[in-house]
This record gives structure tokens, C-alpha cells and sequence, in this order.
């Protein structure tokens, strides 16, 4: 008898031991945004199809959806949701001290920021690589031809580090024009100050869209990283962001099931997973601390996933490529809803 107390006694220590927990006093985000009956979300703010916002003050985007659908699934609406323009260096430092909830914002998930940061991260939204883009007439083809370039890439982001490690590994010399900006590293390439601007394929495909002239610039095959971007949440609040990570999951199980922001209403099936997806049987909201009824909210707010990129990343003509459901040879896969 003692020697099975001592089991669990030690099985309990090592649950303590692995499970970060909050501290004492304080309350999961997830409460938060209930009490505040608001949802605040850290987004970019000039990123066409990710998060943009438009002159008559309305918000779109693939990221705006997802904050979207968030508010959904823990408020019961959509517009209960308040966007937050965030720089670059400015991201983390909201999220620790909780100017906002989450952040959606084309932020890369690596191990650095995954321990030192202050930040847990969600599924994988959209799947990226770091790329190139410059103008025709300067007749590049690879990588090896920008040598003697000047490249113009955003500070306190992962694309300076990969441009750096790319180019020396290459041995081919370049010069950097580093800028807090977006914006400005955008308005410093179509002046004329810099050959060449790198960053992720999906952000140079939007960019290039609104330039004067588009067709005059290309980007090039080349791909030099690896760019997981998703929603990010405070470090330690496991509850949280089981909730975040779990609305992403929703969207996904909804498109590999044929669910639609248009039939979610009316889906009649006898597959007991989905009907505990839908809320009809089992407790997954209460194992969330959400209504039962959540992820039906989360669809009939904003769609499966491939609606959601068909709507706001296929117009700027960005292919699904590998950010399709693991049932048609993509990456995203949702975890059973059980």
C-alpha cells in the first residue's frame, strides 16, 4: 500500500513539475475576454489578404478571420473582436503585457521565440517561405546573381537572420538596408533604394499587388526558409491556448468533413465525431470553458479553412500548395474532436 501512495504521490509531483501553471491570483485570458466581452487581437494592419485595414475603417483578411473566429467561438459573435496595428518590435512586449489577447500577425513560429519570448503558439495557420522579389529589368534568375545587390528587409524578424545565414552560406556579398517598417521597406524598393526586398512569399505576392506597376516585378523561385505563421498566445496560459489552438483545429475538421459557413446549420450526419464537432453530443465546450456550440459558431461566422483562403488569399493568386487538408496531400490536420 505505501509503495502504491509513493507511485502517485511521485506521478502527481511530475505532473506539477511539467505543467506550467498561472500564478497564483491570476486569471486565464480566456476569462478576460469574457468579462471584457471583447476579444482584443495584435494583427499587422497593412497586409493585404492577411489583415488590412480599408479607408472606410473596415478590417479583412485571412488573420481577421481567424480573430474572427475566435471571438466566435468564446463570445458567440464575430464583431465582438478589437484589431490592434502592431510592428514588428512591438508584437511580443503587447502579448506579455497583455495589451492584447492573441496575435495574429504573420509571426513566425521558431524555437527562440518558443522559450524566450514569452509566447505559446497555436496550430499553423498558413505554411510560408522567405522569398525575393525585385524588378525584371535587372535580369536575375537565382540567388548567385544578387551579388553587390542592396536588399532591403524588416528589423526584428526572422527574414534578417535567413537573409544573413542564406547569403554566407553562399558566399555571395550583399548589402543590407535594414528598416523598422513595413511600410517603409515597400515605399524604400518602389523609390529605388534598395535592388531587391525579401520577406515571405505570401507577404511579397500582397505587396506586389499594390505597387505601381506589378507586372514589372517578380519574384523568384528561390525559397530560403521554412515560415510556420499562426496565432500566438502568453506563455504559460495553457487553457488559453488549448482554446486558440482548438478553433484552428475547427476550421480545418470542417473542411476535411465538407462543413460550410452555408450547410453548418442544416449538416445531418452519424459519424459521432462530427456530431460531437457540431455540439450535438459529448462536452467539448465544457472541457474548454466554451458553449457547446462553439466550433458551429466558429464555421457560421467564417467558413472551413478553404473558404477562409479562397476568400482572402486566392484573389492576390496565391496557390493553396501544401496548405491543404492532410486528405489531399497538405499539411493541415486537425486533432480528433473526441
Amino acid at each position: 500500500m505505501r509503495k502504491f501512495l509513493f507511485r502517485i504521490s511521485a506521478f502527481v509531483l511530475a505532473i506539477a513539475l511539467v505543467v506550467p501553471l498561472l500564478a497564483e491570483g491570476e486569471e486565464s485570458v480566456l476569462n478576460r475576454v469574457k468579462d471584457r466581452g471583447r476579444l482584443i487581437c495584435g494583427v499587422h494592419g497593412g497586409l493585404p489578404g492577411f489583415s488590412f485595414l480599408s479607408e472606410d475603417g473596415n478590417w479583412s483578411g485571412f488573420d481577421v478571420d481567424y480573430g474572427r473566429a475566435i471571438a466566435a467561438a468564446v463570445l458567440g459573435s464575430p464583431d465582438k473582436v478589437e484589431f490592434v496595428p502592431l510592428k514588428a518590435p512591438e508584437r511580443f512586449p503587447a502579448l506579455q503585457t497583455g495589451e492584447i489577447d492573441v496575435l495574429i500577425r504573420n509571426t513566425t513560429w521558431t524555437l527562440t521565440r518558443d522559450t524566450q519570448v514569452g509566447a505559446d503558439f497555436a496550430p499553423p495557420t498558413f505554411y510560408d517561405g522567405q522569398g525575393f522579389m525585385l524588378r525584371k529589368d535587372l535580369g536575375v534568375t537565382s540567388l548567385e546573381g544578387l551579388a553587390g545587390a542592396s536588399i532591403g528587409v524588416t528589423a526584428g524578424s526572422t527574414t534578417e537572420l535567413n537573409l544573413t545565414d542564406t547569403m554566407r552560406a553562399l558566399g555571395v556579398e550583399f548589402n543590407p538596408v535594414v528598416v523598422e517598417e513595413t511600410d517603409t521597406l515597400y515605399n524604400s524598393y518602389e523609390q529605388g533604394r534598395c535592388d531587391v526586398v525579401t520577406s515571405d512569399k505570401s507577404q511579397l505576392v500582397a505587396r506586389r499587388q499594390v505597387l505601381k506597376d506589378p507586372e514589372a516585378h517578380i519574384i523568384l523561385d528561390a525559397t530560403i526558409s521554412k515560415e510556420p505563421l499562426g496565432p500566438v498566445t502568453v506563455h504559460g496560459d495553457n487553457k488559453w491556448n488549448d482554446v486558440v489552438s482548438w478553433v484552428v483545429y475547427a476550421t480545418f475538421f470542417a473542411e476535411e468533413h465538407g462543413i460550410t459557413k452555408a450547410n453548418v446549420g442544416t449538416f445531418e450526419t452519424g459519424n459521432p465525431e462530427i456530431k460531437r464537432f457540431l455540439g450535438k453530443t459529448g462536452d467539448t465546450g465544457k472541457q474548454l470553458g466554451l458553449s457547446e456550440d462553439w466550433a458551429h459558431q466558429v464555421v457560421y461566422a467564417v467558413g472551413n479553412y478553404g473558404e477562409i483562403f479562397g476568400r482572402n488569399l486566392t484573389p492576390l493568386g496565391l496557390p493553396r500548395g501544401v496548405n491543404k487538408p492532410w486528405t489531399q496531400g497538405g499539411l493541415l490536420y486537425a486533432m480528433p474532436f473526441r
